[in-house]
């Protein structure tokens, strides 16, 4: 275990490497896990722990700050470092500190560029310890450190929700649950809840078809997962195909589709004529691939949602509009969001959201109903993105949940998502 554990973290300080490059964090543990060819248990043990350091990133970077003199060079020694003090600064660490302190130690020796710095990282990771209060009393002065985001993010959430900005980022550092929908056509929540507590699993039901686990197991442990009776979805995510009220028959687009959660919610509601659109082949193959497992059946097509080249003319009746964002909502389950967004992303992102929906606009049929969708929290790309839409176009806006914050409670827990359902009029 713990050789596993040196290895562990010098493949950590590797992929967060990356990240701080510009990659975003699943891409850099995919690549890591090519190369290494990595086993299911290293795999689960890699991402548990650049996960960790992606949460608690500004701690870790106040605490190196201040424990050592100079900044550590190259990357990946500092981001080594980082690995070690995200855990060891919290509360309820995953490893023994000690056992933590030497095996960074000895992840450090492992790498021939880096080993002639063990002697510095065995004296900050054991000064920490020592001086431990001390040291994060100090660090939690500082918000970046306290709340773990970058600065401006934390002013501009302030800015946006005066009232709930503490609870919101809060919720953005808690680990996410797994939550699962029921696949309504082929079993019921009740006899679904059955199987789970036959497998020793506990859950409990938390919306419409939502049903959130005790605790995340891999996907090929969740029973009739492979069978398709559930889905891995938010609850919050799950409020968006219900919403468009689809009926047999209608002709249906999913925009920006990948990786196919609600086109599978839309088909499993209503035998609809959909057509799962998005701009990535390689994302739309995971459509298919989702698809499959439910035994069910879209029209799969690559193009731009802000052009009409894919489009055979044809109107719908029915469009979702899952709009590109700066996925302000989902930082729990991408916590490396937080560092790589920019303050200006979400007002260019939003320039591209706009364009998006005027031109699917006119591909939607007269009394037909468009659900724009967004895992923002920012305003200019979610609540003001759909004012804006309105009044350009007369659109009447029609029931939805609008914002939905982050919550991580025991009585509500999922994502930050928007929602806004417009019908357009009948000329």
């Amino acid at each position: 275990m713990s050789e596993l554990l040196s290895l562990t973290l010098r493949q950590a300080a590797y992929v967060l490497a990356k990240v701080e490059e510009g990659q975003a964090l699943p891409a850099a543990l995919a690549s890591a896990i090519e190369e290494h060819r990595l086993s299911a248990a290293s795999r689960g043990a890699l991402q548990d722990i650049t996960y960790r350091s992606m949460r608690r990133w500004g701690t870790a970077n106040a605490l190196i700050t201040l424990l050592a003199s100079k900044p550590p060079t190259p990357a990946r020694l500092r981001t080594l470092l980082c690995c070690a003090l995200a855990m060891l600064s919290d509360d309820h660490p995953p490893y023994a500190p000690h056992t933590l302190v030497d095996q960074a130690v000895q992840a450090c020796a492992e790498d021939s560029e880096i080993r002639r710095a063990k002697g510095m990282v065995n004296a900050v990771l054991r000064r920490f310890l020592r001086e431990r209060d001390d040291l994060m009393q100090s660090v939690m002065r500082d918000d970046v450190a306290r709340l773990n985001y970058p600065r401006w993010w934390i002013e501009q959430m302030r800015q946006a929700w005066p009232a709930h900005a503490e609870a919101v980022l809060a919720a953005g550092n808690r680990e996410p649950p797994l939550t699962l929908r029921v696949n309504l056509r082929k079993t019921t929540v009740d006899h679904y809840l059955a199987r789970l507590s036959e497998a020793g699993m506990g859950a409990r039901h938390i919306g419409t078809a939502a049903i959130k686990l005790d605790h995340p197991v891999p996907v090929a442990q969740i029973p009739g997962f492979l069978e398709g009776l559930v889905s891995v979805q938010d609850a919050a995510a799950q409020l968006a195909a219900p919403l468009l009220d689809v009926a047999p028959g209608m002709r249906v687009l999913d925009a920006c589709a990948a990786p196919g959660g609600k086109t599978g919610h839309l088909l499993e509601l209503a035998d609809c004529e959909l057509t799962a659109l998005d701009h990535d082949a390689q994302r739309l193959q995971r459509v298919a691939e989702n698809l499959d497992r439910l035994s069910l059946h879209a029209r799969l097509m690559v193009g731009d949602a802000r052009a009409r080249n894919w489009w055979d003319g044809q109107e719908f009746e029915r469009i979702l509009a899952d709009l590109p964002c700066t996925a302000s909502g989902i930082v729990r389950r991408h916590p490396d969001i937080r560092w790589l967004r920019r303050p200006q992303d979400s007002q260019q992102l939003a320039e591209r959201s706009a364009a998006i929906l005027d031109n699917l606009w006119g591909m939607l049929k007269p009394g037909g109903l468009l659900l724009i969708v967004t895992c923002s929290v920012w305003p200019e790309e979610s609540a003001l993105q759909a004012q804006s839409f309105v009044r350009r176009h007369g659109a009447e806006q029609l029931d939805a949940p609008g914002q939905l914050l982050p919550q991580a409670n025991e009585i509500s827990d999922h994502d930050g998502l928007f929602y806004a359902l417009l019908r357009k009029p009948v000329l």
